[in-house]
């Protein structure tokens, strides 16, 4: 018996690179896996190895999650929430950047998010809880100037992660951002990769992302962004305090969620 045994999980962008690393991963433990991707041919083809439900999907419009809530409904229900789906513009210059380029990213790496986990947080709390993990990158803390869009979706991943767990824990669901480096998957073009060989960089299996993704989806905590790194345990980032106001008798009026670390413990799922 799996660590997941009769749970039912749903994987955006799963048809290749970390998202199908991941659902091969959770079906290892036992999970029943819903494959959702763009490409609905590669849908199918991950979902038929997996022995899955394929969903071809566009997860920054509103109008297909319904559909991937009916496919975890013919299942029993959705325990595990990987919103995993992103892309990259490509583009160093800001002036160089389209305003098409600007739509899809921010469609798919921010509304996918958002969208997401709108729609599954209803299906999460009629199961009694359950956890969503959502793919940032090392770009969600750190300013990679190499792609500077790309890093605006990934830094507003993470701030909305860390913003919304509170409220998430509440009804015993986690959610925390995967914070991976270089990772070899299809993101990473053929230039960048031939660049990256001839210096000796590097790249990230998938499946190490995949052990990170199962840790979120195992572990209690919540609000955390999990660093992944080539050889190295993975490990939530540990977030600085911001400097408070120094006026007279106001710091005990201060949200304590401005100045505390994130990666509280939730309540235990499904309690």
């Amino acid at each position: 018996m799996g660590a997941l045994e009769g749970k039912v999980a749903v994987v955006t962008g799963g048809a290749s690179g970390i998202g199908l690393a991941s659902s091969r991963r959770l079906v290892a433990e036992g999970a029943s896996v819903v494959v959702v991707d763009a490409n609905g041919e590669g849908a199918e083809k991950a979902a038929s190895e997996l022995g899955g439900v394929a969903v071809q999907a566009d997860v920054g419009d509103v109008t297909h999650w319904p559909r991937v809530l009916d496919a975890t409904r013919r299942l029993g229900g959705m325990d595990i929430a990987y919103l995993n789906a992103g892309v990259t513009t490509g583009e160093e210059d800001i002036v160089k950047l389209t305003d098409e380029q600007y739509r899809r990213i921010l469609s798919v790496n921010v509304d996918g998010i958002v969208f997401g986990t709108r729609a599954v947080v209803p299906e999460l709390v009629a199961r009694g809880g359950g956890a969503i993990v959502a793919t940032s990158s090392l770009a969600g803390i750190v300013a990679f100037s190499g792609d500077p869009i790309y890093t605006l979706t990934k830094h507003a991943v993470v701030g909305f992660v860390r913003a919304v767990a509170p409220r998430l824990s509440e009804n015993h669901i986690t959610i925390n951002a995967i914070c991976p480096g270089l990772v070899d998957t299809p993101l990473i073009d053929g230039e960048i990769r031939d660049s990256l060989a001839g210096v000796g960089f590097p790249l990230i299996p998938a499946e190490a992302v995949a052990e990170a993704v199962l840790g979120c989806v195992l572990g209690d905590a919540t609000g955390q962004a999990v660093v992944v790194q080539l050889g190295r345990e993975a490990v939530p980032y540990r977030f600085g305090r911001p400097p408070g106001p120094r006026a007279p008798g106001v710091e005990g009026r201060i949200p304590p969620e401005w100045l505390a670390d994130s990666g509280q413990p939730a309540p235990p799922k499904g309690s």
